[in-house]
């Protein structure tokens, strides 16, 4: 397995990618912190690149600006200029290393153009495929990272792991969705169950929404169950890529209590909570 070389890496890059992730993508940095120190800063650099195309709705005050930005990032990883960009300068440096496909990061990217605009998610399927693009992706990024470059066979899984983390966090992220106007339950499904989009939009708890809710809950769990059949004989280091997959089930299980309202605020897991089962998954490794 071919091993990063750090003499030829600047540590800044990396050191800002950490920053950033640690501010605006704490599960994910938390699991970064136990995989094998010398992929850690390789992994910062993916999820700092996520992190910042995410966030793009968040930075601009027009879709079009977004559209902009992220064409940016398209020219970033297809050319491999940085222009200053200490993320971009450590992607950059990542994909060099570890002969990542850039290709999978550009759809990343197109999948994010669907972030800039109000339009519904229309059904499941489109649903997962937004999922396979974005979450699933990176998680075959990062595992590819911790083969040292080489094809780990993991793309199965990581296509299941994504989607199962992707549903949760957007079960989570509701109510940040709902006072946007964003609509990422898919829209048959809510048809199917009787639910009114301005319910979503009002922020009203429904049995309706609820039941939407739950039907969710259940295919995520059947994602992060056949995840974790398809990991089970990796073994360390590759793993590592899949250690936030350890969070989904808690944050479902707190969504499935009596009294819980999908509109109060996101699911949180205390960070004591969150910091013992990364470690005791990683402990596994």
């Amino acid at each position: 397995m071919r091993q990063p070389g750090h003499a030829a890496l600047p540590t800044e890059p990396f050191e800002r990618a950490a920053e950033t992730v640690r501010a605006a993508d704490r599960d994910r940095y938390v699991a970064d912190l136990f995989a094998p120190e010398p992929f850690r800063r390789h992994l910062f650099a993916l999820h700092a690149f996520n992190a910042e195309v995410a966030r793009v709705r968040e930075a601009v005050s027009d879709p079009r600006l977004g559209e902009i930005r992220l064409q940016w990032w398209r020219d970033a990883v297809t050319s491999g200029a940085a222009a200053g960009h200490p993320v971009a300068t450590a992607l950059n440096q990542t994909i060099a290393e570890f002969s990542l496909p850039v290709d999978a990061l550009v759809r990343l990217i197109d999948a994010r153009v669907f972030d800039l605009y109000d339009d519904p998610m229309p059904t499941l399927n489109d649903l997962e495929g937004y999922a396979g693009e974005t979450s699933s992706s990176l998680i075959q990024l990062a595992a590819i990272v911790l083969a040292g470059g080489r094809d780990p066979g993991t793309a199965e899984a990581a296509g299941h792991a994504g989607v199962a983390y992707a549903l949760t966090g957007i079960m989570r992220a509701l109510p940040i969705h709902a006072r946007r106007g964003q609509l990422y339950l898919p829209q048959a499904m809510l048809v199917s169950r009787g639910v009114d989009t301005s319910v979503v939009f009002s922020g009203e708890k429904t049995p309706e929404l609820l039941a939407v809710l739950a039907d969710l809950r259940v295919i995520a769990l059947e994602h992060e169950a056949e995840a974790k059949r398809g990991i089970v004989h990796l073994g360390a280091p590759m793993n590592a890529a899949f250690l936030p997959l350890t969070l989904v089930q808690p944050y479902l299980e707190s969504m499935d209590r009596a009294g819980y309202d999908p509109f109060s605020g996101a699911v949180e897991l205390p960070p004591w909570r969150r910091q013992w089962l990364l470690w005791r998954a990683a402990r596994r490794l």
